[in-house]
């Protein structure tokens, strides 16, 4: 009977560490576990179609922060968005921040559209220039519907 105990506790042993090195490779890919080091800038959308907190925002095609915080404001009913940038990494303060998709399929993310300008963004200054998500329906029902000028 001891055999089986000991056969138990190994089996059962195992199954816990894969458990934990699960856990520890999800919370690595996700980004749960990388500190939000770096500086806040903020932007304004009308509409923020499948983004939310823990979004990348990328910078020609690379990371370079997460979204923090999405909430609606009540006064212009847009999506006020807070979003980390990670620290060195400089924003031309005439850049625009645009709600990119990754394909037909993929989902979006917060894409920085560099601007030309010598001056940067500082931490808590509110980016501008905005675009917001297009609707893949309704760019669908516009074109099976026609607009009807040729």
């Amino acid at each position: 009977m001891s055999s089986y105990n000991t056969t138990e506790v190994l089996v059962g042993g195992a199954v816990l560490a894969c458990a934990v090195a699960f856990g520890v490779y999800a919370s690595q890919s996700t980004g749960l576990s990388q500190s939000h080091a770096g500086y806040q800038l903020g932007a304004s959308f009308r509409s923020l179609e499948g983004v939310g907190v823990g979004t990348d925002v990328r910078l020609a095609g690379v990371k370079i922060g997460t979204v923090t915080q999405v909430e609606l404001n009540p006064d212009t009913y847009r999506a006020d968005t807070s979003f980390s940038v990670a620290d060195g990494i400089l924003i031309p303060d005439d850049s625009a921040v645009v709600i990119s998709s990754e394909g037909l399929l993929g989902g979006n993310f917060v894409e920085v559209m560099p601007g030309g300008s010598p001056f940067y963004f500082e931490a808590g200054d509110e980016i501008e220039d905005t675009q917001g998500a297009v609707s893949l329906i309704s760019l669908l029902v516009k074109f099976v519907a026609g607009d009807g000028s040729e």
